[in-house]
């Protein structure tokens, strides 16, 4: 069985995205690994970066993206659609082992979940809702994965910003977390918020199971070579080492490249568009070092 990470910050705009894509890219073509890639914002940034729209719109209308296995979830009654494989699309952006659950930007209605999760508790009785709850984050997205989680060496999970019950149940389902910042002082409160926030999460569950997670490692992205060389730059890299240490920031940073950008154009990650780039350099030396801090 492989891994599972979440690639998380409570901010937005930090290149969460942009760092799963390259990094699931990288693992699959330079290391031959089976990756998956599941797009857990409504927004399908992760999906578009490996699709066209004309083609996501196409799966949409087919019901193959991940709003209609969490329907069967949540409406287990419901005569199933689809299955998780039949979803996956496989060799994705034509490169062998890379394969992506396409995103929908109308994932799941929060009132039919509570609305579910209260009859619930209602019919057990004894137990109360934020236990049926915490429960239900759970077993989520555990319960969409588990048909393959054993077809792949690393499940990727990009996060929507802030902290929906998607992302809780991601969090609750991973084995490592990636966090994403840029050096910028409220990227490092995303990077804070999320930490107390996992913190509550794990405490929340301990009388289900405990909850294995661990950081991986900060990445600080978008850095530009100014800053990287200034004082203010320096101050924000102190903050963070006095919070969690240097052993847990990654050595490599991704640096602002417009081919990162361009490649959005093209469907496709910068690792694959333009191979030889700075950004594209940065994002394999990076997933190196992931992959030895795993080791």
């Amino acid at each position: 069985m492989g891994y599972v990470m979440a690639t998380a910050n409570m901010k937005g705009g930090v290149g969460k995205t942009t760092l799963t894509v390259n990094m699931a890219t990288c693992l699959a073509k330079e290391y031959g690994k089976r990756v998956l890639v599941l797009d857990l914002d409504s927004q399908i940034s992760a999906t578009l970066s490996l699709m066209s729209p004309l083609d996501f719109a196409k799966r949409r209308k087919q019901r193959r993206t991940l709003r209609y296995l969490i329907d069967d979830i949540i409406n287990p009654g419901q005569k199933q659609t689809l299955s998780i494989q039949e979803v996956i699309e496989p060799k994705i952006c034509n490169l062998q082992g890379l394969s992506l659950l396409p995103g929908d930007i109308d994932l799941y209605d929060e009132f039919v979940v509570s609305e579910m999760l209260h009859q619930q508790a209602v019919t057990l009785g004894a137990q109360d809702f934020e236990t049926i709850w915490n429960r239900f984050e759970r077993v989520l997205l555990s319960k969409i994965i588990e048909p393959v989680r054993e077809e792949y060496d690393f499940i990727l999970l990009d996060c929507a910003p802030g902290y929906n019950l998607l992302t809780r149940s991601a969090l609750a389902t991973s084995n490592f977390y990636i966090l994403p910042a840029k050096p910028e002082p409220l990227s490092v409160i995303g990077i804070q918020l999320l930490e107390r926030r996992i913190a509550k999460l794990k405490e929340s569950h301990e009388h289900e199971a405990k909850m294995d997670i661990q950081m991986l490692g900060i990445v600080f992205t978008m850095a530009n070579t100014n800053i990287l060389t200034g004082r203010y730059y320096k101050q924000v890299i102190q903050r963070v080492q006095q919070d969690f240490g240097t052993v847990k920031i990654c050595q490599t940073q991704i640096p602002i490249d417009v081919n990162v950008a361009k490649a959005v154009d093209s469907f496709m990650p910068v690792v694959l568009n333009t191979p030889q780039s700075a950004g594209s350099k940065a994002f394999s030396q990076l997933t190196k070092e992931l992959l030895q801090k795993l080791s």
